[in-house]
């Protein structure tokens, strides 16, 4: 079944009554003089985007849960990015230019690193003025395509689960979400992996209607991990040529492709470079996210609208984090970081998986990206166990995994989140656990749980 709209995702709207729109009382402030808690009302598009929702994030927050519970739930390294890429920053701190304002476009040095780096991977000399642009993190790199890009009830299709900022990226820029979900794999696969998720091509060519602007596509993708075979993108192009839609490619977690997986670039498919936008991320390459350092790479024809609308949004990006996240790529290969740093990763996937292995509990071996999703389907847990009601009337996942951490002491996330409410039930069974944590901590984790033997049927 495919979904057309957001109108109903979730509902979970803050529910007091004080934030709902109060227009009859703005119109007359005669009404009800002693309530100021709400003079202005807000924009319909916090609530179309479930801005105004209490996120999972917010609900599996280290605050919410018990002190010393081992948070595998949010996509963060808790170790050092290297110390060549944090020496680079602090050198540019302690010079002139890189403590002032950047073009917009982004530092020259980064943009050239950026062509060195990924010409070759594009088949491309790319044209650092006009065909790459750095961002403020891949996330306001979206955000700025859409704004570019999207008119008032556009329609972006989007995989399911599906990273959960698309949506009010989306919304906020006038966009109608349409939702194609990925279909797990059947209880029948005794391992199943992450590339047993497949896209059914003709649900997807249903969800293309004249008003269709956009498909996104993920991958390596969160919170699966799948790595989409060259064969699914010929698929998703050829629908992209034939309707004349813009691809935008999510892949940063390009450098983190396991099992000597291919990573396809879908703009390096036939005819595709014109209609698409690939997005990078320096915080997932280097092992730091907080620095809010991306980069968009495509034709002139998308980069320069999207600079437009990136230089009205945040102007520029953090300079000497620039500075840094160009030194990375410069060293990189004589340093061999990426093929070092995707063995690590791959130790600490083994970690996570041997414990769920140990369990006896069906798990999604991903190809790609730091996530395991966990079929928790068997876990069980009293019905009057105490939960808070920030969990309740949410999917099973959400008690399950609350339950989990407070009992356990390992918290995931619950995979329901990156559903919309029609489809919200495929996500159920599943809770995505990050392996981008040190050994130790990983270790210390596979220990607790091993707990989980307690409470499976």
């Amino acid at each position: 079944m495919l979904t057309r709209a957001c109108s109903s995702a979730r509902r979970l709207y803050l529910s007091s009554s004080r934030l709902s729109f109060s227009m009859s009382t703005n119109q007359n402030p005669a009404i009800n003089k002693a309530d100021r808690t709400n003079l202005i009302p807000f924009s319909s598009r916090l609530k179309e985007g479930r801005a105004l929702a209490q996120d999972v994030w917010s609900i599996f927050n280290a605050a919410n849960l018990p002190s010393d519970c081992i948070n595998l739930g949010q996509g963060y390294m808790n170790f050092a990015p290297p110390k060549w890429v944090t020496d680079a920053a602090e050198e540019a701190l302690k010079t002139i230019a890189p403590n002032h304002y950047s073009h917009p476009r982004g530092r020259i040095r980064l943009r050239e690193a950026i062509k060195t780096f990924y010409g070759p991977q594009f088949n491309k000399d790319l044209d650092v003025e006009s065909e790459i642009l750095v961002t403020s993190g891949a996330n306001e790199g979206q955000y700025s395509v859409f704004t570019a890009f999207l008119e008032q009830g556009d329609e972006v299709i989007m995989f399911e689960p599906f990273f959960d900022q698309y949506l009010p990226s989306v919304t906020f820029n006038g966009g109608k979400p349409v939702y194609v979900p990925l279909h797990p794999p059947t209880d029948v696969t005794d391992k199943p992996t992450s590339n047993d998720w497949t896209i059914d091509i003709d649900e997807l060519r249903r969800a293309i209607t004249p008003r269709t602007k956009m498909i996104i596509v993920n991958t390596p993708h969160n919170p699966v991990g799948k790595v989409f075979s060259r064969k699914e993108l010929e698929d998703i192009a050829a629908l992209a040529e034939e309707f004349n839609l813009l691809v935008m490619s999510d892949e940063v977690y390009d450098c983190l492709v396991f099992d000597n997986k291919e990573h396809v670039r879908i703009a390096n498919l036939p005819g595709m470079w014109e209609r698409t936008i690939t997005v990078g991320s320096a915080g997932k390459a280097f092992a730091a996210t907080g620095w809010r350092v991306g980069w968009l790479i495509g034709p002139a024809s998308i980069i320069q609208p999207t600079l437009a609308a990136t230089t009205r949004i945040v102007f520029c990006t953090n300079s000497p984090l620039q500075e840094a996240a160009a030194a990375g790529l410069e060293q990189a290969k004589q340093r061999n970081f990426f093929e070092t740093q995707l063995a690590e990763y791959a130790e600490r996937r083994a970690i996570l998986t041997d414990a769920f292995d140990k369990l006896g509990l069906k798990y999604i071996m991903p190809h790609g990206s730091y996530f395991v999703l966990l079929d928790i389907s068997k876990v069980q847990f009293p019905e009057d166990y105490p939960f808070p009601s920030s969990v309740l009337g949410r999917g099973r996942d959400f008690r399950a995994g609350w339950f989990i951490a407070m009992e356990v002491g390992v918290s995931s996330i619950p995979v329901s989140e990156f559903y919309c409410e029609e489809h919200a039930n495929i996500g159920e069974a599943y809770a995505r656990f990050a392996f981008c944590k040190d050994v130790d901590t990983l270790k210390r984790a596979a220990e607790r749980l091993q707990d989980l033997r307690h409470y499976i049927k």
